[in-house]
């Protein structure tokens, strides 16, 4: 029988606060519980939720997690790598504005920040395997986006350079999910290296075909691109491991459109939506991912120029859950067929036996 997308799932990071219920993982998942999300995916990068570094050394700590997720009725989807997978490979056009996610012993140090990046990477995979989880969540970082735009003309090879470092720094991380059995699903992004199906085939292609590299799809980033986000999964369904159930809109106008004139969220002609109120099609994107047999998570990310956090996650669960398809193991014309009968069959196409 064909799989059946799981959730509603909630992507916490957007959530966190210092204000209870949202300072705690215990707090959190509980009122993730009671909108009716099934599942859980955690952020490493926010200590008020999790510690990575300690899950890393304590297989206690880990079980403390889970019966922490459990005991609220969620399951954990996956974990998040994103800052840490930006931290990867930093452009030093980038350097003061990524600090922020560096911890402070690290800062103003681009080698120890990217080396505390990796080791980030490479505990994840453990703490994944521990949580017994096969997929996790993060970001390519950016060498080439920078040069995205070509004016002034790029030099030759740039590009192939920044691909072939960015695949020298990743792969060894990659080799780690490998030896623990779990996916990595990038989410492509623009301000990534890697933000459409062309620069995910390069990366792919810099990673050898790299089995761990994988597909985090969130169709709001391909509608601010004006890319066809349905031909993408049939271009990629095999590498898509999660799904970020994210809206967005693109209205363009005289005055601006995909790069939105530097104006804030509010006022550019593409800007995240809460799910429903943007223009992505889910209907037919729920249906696509059930045509390829995706059976992991669909997991709400909130972010919303105009809509409140707790409205939008209110509203999201019954949204998804709306949206997940139960896969028949019929066809719908069974009830016409009949036992094959080759005599029958030469018959009808008038073949002599």
């Amino acid at each position: 029988m064909a799989g059946r997308i799981k959730g509603p799932a909630l992507f916490l990071a957007q959530f966190t606060g210092d204000d209870a219920p949202f300072n705690t993982l215990a707090g959190i998942t509980r009122w993730a519980a009671s909108l009716g999300y099934k599942g859980v995916q955690i952020p490493t990068f926010d200590d008020r939720l999790f510690d990575l570094d300690l899950a890393a050394e304590s297989d206690a700590y880990c079980d403390e997690i889970k019966g922490i997720c459990a005991d609220s009725g969620v399951e954990i989807t996956e974990l998040s790598t994103h800052l840490q997978g930006q931290l990867v490979a930093v452009n030093p056009v980038y350097d003061v504005a990524f600090d922020t996610f560096a911890p402070d012993h690290v800062k103003g140090n681009p080698s120890a920040r990217q080396a505390w990046a990796v080791d980030q990477m490479k505990k994840a995979a453990k703490v994944s395997r521990k949580l017994g989880l096969d997929v996790s969540v993060s970001f390519t970082g950016s060498l080439a986006f920078p040069y995205l735009y070509p004016w002034p003309q790029r030099p030759d090879g740039l590009i192939d350079e920044a691909f072939s470092e960015l695949a020298r720094r990743w792969h060894p991380i990659l080799d780690v999910y490998e030896d623990y059995g779990v996916n990595v699903g990038y989410e492509i992004h623009p301000g990534e290296d890697v933000f459409d199906g062309a620069t995910f085939e390069m990366f792919l292609d810099a990673l050898g075909g790299h089995q761990r590299c994988q597909i985090n799809y969130d169709p709001s980033h391909f509608l601010l691109q004006q890319m066809d986000y349905l031909a993408f999964i049939d271009l990629y369904h095999d590498r898509i491991c999660a799904y970020h159930v994210k809206d967005a809109e693109f209205n363009p106008d005289g005055r601006q459109g995909v790069y939105s004139g530097y104006q804030p969220w509010v006022n550019r002609a593409g800007r995240f939506r809460s799910l429903g109120d943007g223009q992505v099609d889910f209907k037919a994107i729920f249906s696509k991912l059930a045509q390829y047999d995706y059976d992991s998570w669909a997991v709400l990310e909130w972010e919303c120029c105009l809509k409140s956090p707790e409205q939008g996650a209110a509203e999201g669960a019954p949204f998804i859950a709306s949206h997940i398809i139960d896969v028949t193991d019929k066809a719908f014309d069974d009830f016409a067929g009949g036992d094959t009968d080759r005599a029958m069959l030469h018959s009808m196409l008038g073949v002599a036996p």
